[in-house]
């Protein structure tokens, strides 16, 4: 994905310069971003916290800073994930699966969705628990294969990756402002304070 790598710094830069072309006739269709762009756009618009990282080191760097930024040192977790405890063993994290306990959710997601900037969990990162009974800080580690069009095509995904058992409790997670940036269109969906470590992996 060269786009996150041109908008977050990179490291390897490409000596060519693209000439931007004539300008474009308003009778012609608007020209679809790329789905990386589209996501990364409309996730920043909802209020979303977007950490683009090239390497695990990077990751571990940035849920440090996270950590540090907010005062979690010393708090609880919530964390249902076996494989994120072991991916994040180095933090000593103080893990509980009771929510009332916790300061903020560590966890994973099922997609990512370009078309509306959201992100697709189901039972597998959530179990059975509605939105409004997890925290309100959210950190969610993602790759960049995990983007996908649609809410569709998220389907789709989830359905082909779980073919034996689908999960339950399909839902989206698309505010990420606080109650008082909210405005009616946004009534009665519960809006979290979102940080996503999207890993490059393509």
């Amino acid at each position: 994905m060269s786009l996150f790598r041109k908008i977050f710094g990179g490291k390897t830069e490409s000596p060519e310069e693209k000439v931007p072309n004539e300008e474009r006739s308003k009778y012609m269709p608007d020209i679809k971003l790329p789905v990386d762009e589209r996501f990364t756009i409309n996730f920043k618009a909802n209020g979303g916290k977007f950490l683009y990282c090239e390497n695990i080191e990077e990751v571990y760097d940035s849920l440090e800073n996270i950590i540090a930024e907010n005062a979690w040192e010393d708090k609880n977790v919530f964390l249902l994930d076996d494989r994120l405890k072991d991916l994040f063993k180095g933090f000593d994290l103080k893990s509980t699966k009771n929510t009332s306990e916790s300061s903020y959710f560590l966890t994973t997601c099922e997609h990512l969705i370009s078309d509306d900037g959201s992100l697709l969990i189901s039972s597998n990162q959530i179990a059975e628990k509605k939105l409004k009974e997890l925290p309100t800080n959210f950190v969610v580690y993602a790759t960049t294969s995990q983007l996908v069009e649609n809410i569709g095509e998220g389907l789709k995904g989830i359905k082909n990756k779980n073919k034996s058992k689908i999960p339950t409790n399909i839902t989206t997670i698309k505010h990420f402002k606080t109650t008082e940036d909210k405005d009616f269109l946004t009534y009665g969906s519960s809006a979290k304070n979102l940080y996503l470590l999207l890993l490059e992996d393509l």
